[in-house]
């Protein structure tokens, strides 16, 4: 009952909401990509299943549209980051701040181009959009390093641990979304990026769940 009720708390925020289409979208990829490799008979529920995928990963970047002012306050609060020890963490992040608040709009006019709204070259953006989340994500690893007190020290590196397992695959995935011939740009079959995406978002849901505290309380 605890897990139901922490479930429904999460599902009532928009993060909550974000990390289970998000979830739900690679796992329908996953089972999807799966299910038309292995043949004519189960090719159809394959398909939908990754129809399924598309409209929820469309749902997501509809939803992100709202995305650009949270971002610009987190970006305006953390400055340079002046409370930030580590020298180059602050540079990272930064950078990474940066990379992030240009996404959206990036993103924004790719979705209108696609809607037809803007009489733009959609791919191009859309390929600007996934260089610059593909950015973002090497930046975080990069700044994944230990800087916690003794006392913290093993919760710390357990939480950088998921959050460098989670960026690696999304890096994987953004790549492969790059133009073809960039490293291993357009070569993953439809399961594999699902696979990536689920074990990446089933890190992000664990770690709101331990951050929140009703995955402990649900086990216990």
């Amino acid at each position: 009952m605890a897990a139901l009720s922490g479930l429904a708390s999460a599902l009532e925020s928009y993060r909550g909401r974000d990390r289970l289409l998000r979830t739900l979208a690679y796992c329908s990829q996953l089972v999807g990509g799966v299910l038309v490799e292995q043949g004519p008979a189960r090719a159809d529920v394959g398909a939908r299943l990754l129809a399924v995928s598309s409209q929820l990963s469309g749902c997501r970047t509809i939803l992100r549209l709202f995305d650009d002012v949270a971002m610009f306050v987190y970006t305006k609060q953390y400055g340079l980051g002046a409370e930030e020890e580590d020298i180059l963490v602050r540079c990272v992040s930064v950078l990474g701040n940066l990379a992030d608040q240009l996404y959206y709009p990036c993103e924004h006019i790719a979705w209108a181009a696609d809607a037809k709204i803007l009489h733009v070259d959609a791919a191009r953006w859309w390929v600007l959009s996934t260089a610059l989340w593909g950015l973002s994500l090497l930046l975080g690893i990069v700044s994944q390093r230990p800087r916690s007190t003794r006392g913290a020290v093993e919760a710390r590196i357990q939480s950088e641990l998921m959050t460098l397992l989670s960026n690696l695959a999304d890096l994987a995935n953004a790549v492969h979304w790059l133009p073809p011939g960039f490293l291993w740009a357009g070569r993953f079959p439809p399961w594999l990026v699902g696979l990536l995406g689920t074990i990446s978002s089933l890190l992000s849901v664990f770690q709101a769940a331990r951050a929140s505290g009703w995955a402990d309380k649900a086990a216990s």
